[in-house]
């Protein structure tokens, strides 16, 4: 059985099914800080059994030691964390005490319940300002924000146990920009508040629950002067997940710490998607340019090479899926995970 700390957020709910659809069972995690109590039934629906749910904090040492106690765990997922780059910046203990306090809890905790497999949520963000690119496992490491601080520390923390611990196993894996939503319609990503991120944003616009994208920046050296990035689907996510366990619980290591980018290895520029999404959705997406804002940088996008060697792992799904499933998602839930599943 696998634990899934935030496990009824975004990428996590779809990770959970796909462990589901594998015929792995889990345990699901969250305190609802960022993810909403509607998702819960809908994984059940799409994994077909509801999973078992703890409502709790991964700060809460008690918590967690119950939960050991109660389910035969064998390895976690810990994707809980706060993740909105500007809120750390206005909030850095917050995130430094969820983020970074919260993982060594939880580290603590499967030391005490004897649980030595840990796949980590972590993110490209810890490499900042990219000095080339692609971004490789190798590159300068410089996050330019407390989030991608939080991230950094807990991968040297992690690192750090499986020195120390050579029964573990760990793989960090480095996310890049996460869109797309199960084919199904039934789960997508649904943000508290307004979107941070470019794709739930262009899908409450498509939808109308706002008047227009706002595109920070259009005078970046790149192919349009907007921003790139490297958007991957997160059903590919999902998978890289599955993929990254099944590697822990192999017997084929090299070590037992390992670092991977989950990307496509393709840089998408902020109007190549606008553009992508309104050629695959059939609706119009109207924006205004507005000013940079500080601390983007003009592109960012993996080798996924590692990933691809080691894991086995490749993204396989392309612009029309994530455009057509993020529509999917949001035309059949305009107000996300608050209209009832249909």
């Amino acid at each position: 059985m696998i634990l899934l700390t935030g496990g009824a957020g975004y990428i996590a709910s779809h990770t959970g099914v796909a462990l589901a659809q594998a015929g792995i069972p889990y345990v699901v995690l969250d305190n609802f800080c960022n993810s909403q109590p509607g998702v819960l039934s809908r994984m059940g629906v799409l994994g077909g059994a509801s999973p078992v749910f703890v409502q709790g904090d991964v700060r809460d040492a008690a918590t967690l030691d119950a939960l050991f106690a109660r389910y035969p765990i064998e390895g976690v997922i810990h994707f809980a964390g706060l993740k909105a780059v500007g809120e750390s910046v206005a909030e850095p203990s917050l995130y430094y005490d969820n983020n970074v306090s919260g993982t060594v809890t939880l580290i603590r905790a499967m030391e005490r319940a004897g649980v030595k497999q840990m796949v980590f949520s972590s993110s490209a963000t810890v490499y900042g300002d990219p000095e080339s690119l692609p971004l490789t496992e190798t590159s300068r490491l410089g996050p330019i924000n407390p989030y991608g601080q939080s991230k950094l520390m807990v991968e040297h923390i992690l690192r750090d146990v499986a020195t120390a611990h050579p029964d573990w196993r760990v793989a960090c894996l480095r996310y890049f920009n996460p869109v797309g939503a199960h084919p199904s319609g039934l789960m997508g990503e649904d943000p508290r508040g307004v979107p941070g991120n470019l794709m739930p944003f262009i899908g409450q616009v498509a939808v109308g629950r706002r008047p227009q994208l706002s595109i920070f920046g259009n005078d970046y050296p790149t192919v349009d002067g907007t921003g790139v990035r490297d958007y991957i689907h997160v059903m590919d996510l999902a998978d890289g997940h599955l993929a990254a366990l099944r590697y822990l619980q192999g017997d084929r290591q090299d070590s037992n710490y390992l670092v991977a980018n989950l990307g496509t290895g393709q840089g998408i520029s902020v109007l190549q998607m606008v553009q992508a999404f309104e050629q695959y959705s059939g609706q119009r997406v109207p924006y205004v340019i507005a000013p940079r804002r500080p601390g983007d940088s003009a592109s960012c996008y993996a080798d996924p090479s590692v990933a691809h060697q080691l894991l086995g792992w490749k993204a396989v799904r392309g612009l029309k899926e994530m455009c057509q499933d993020t529509w999917n998602w949001q035309h059949r839930n305009p107000n996300g995970y608050a209209d009832p599943a249909h």
